[in-house]
């Protein structure tokens, strides 16, 4: 199973043997970049048609937000996605670009809502920001409270008040953003690797 609750379900259901293997990406792609401090950082969010609702979960801290830092939401993949006030970047999702352009951004979120199938994710767009050297922001469901260090690779939280303060954190801070990065860098070729 991909995670802890899956596993669970499974062990519920009478599997005899219930193995859990993590989501892991291969660290040839995936480049933490040299990164010096920007002007607008870039939030980036990688999903689908399907999955870009969950940004619908952030709207209100990151209206907010532009009121008071500069910053772009780079979406990946989602489609068309706008919110008042807050510059969007939309791209195309392809196998070919996916990590250079998360690789581009400052920061990676991943905003979910905490009911069964949600929690059978099992987080592979943060352990993709974090391959990248990106610090995470990212709601405590799934397998995200298993890769997010809260505190040392990014943080998690659980309601927008929250967000919002973690994101603001992470935008006016350069520094710190390039700490935890390197953290989750580091976490991912310890455990989320092909090459482990």
């Amino acid at each position: 199973a991909g995670n802890r609750y899956l596993a669970k379900r499974a062990a519920d259901g009478g599997a005899v043997r219930v193995e859990i293997i993590p989501t892991v990406i291969d660290l040839l792609r995936y480049r933490a970049l040299a990164r010096s401090p920007v002007e607008a950082p870039r939030i980036v969010w990688i999903g689908s048609p399907s999955t870009v609702r969950y940004l619908q979960l952030v709207r209100a801290p990151l209206e907010a937000l532009s009121k008071e830092v500069s910053f772009t939401l780079r979406v990946i993949g989602g489609g068309a996605f706008e919110i008042p006030g807050v510059k969007v970047e939309i791209l195309p999702w392809s196998a070919e670009t996916e990590a250079a352009a998360i690789g581009e951004c400052e920061l990676g979120i991943m905003p979910l809502e905490d009911s069964p199938w949600e929690k059978g994710k099992c987080a592979y767009k943060l352990i993709q920001y974090m391959a990248c050297g990106l610090p995470t922001v990212a709601s405590p469901v799934g397998a995200n409270v298993d890769v997010v260090i809260d505190g040392e690779t990014g943080y998690l939280a659980d309601d927008a008040a929250t967000w919002g303060q973690q994101l603001k954190r992470l935008l006016l801070d350069p520094d710190l953003r390039m700490r935890m990065g390197a953290c989750g860098r580091a976490r991912v070729e310890q455990h989320y690797c092909i090459q482990q």
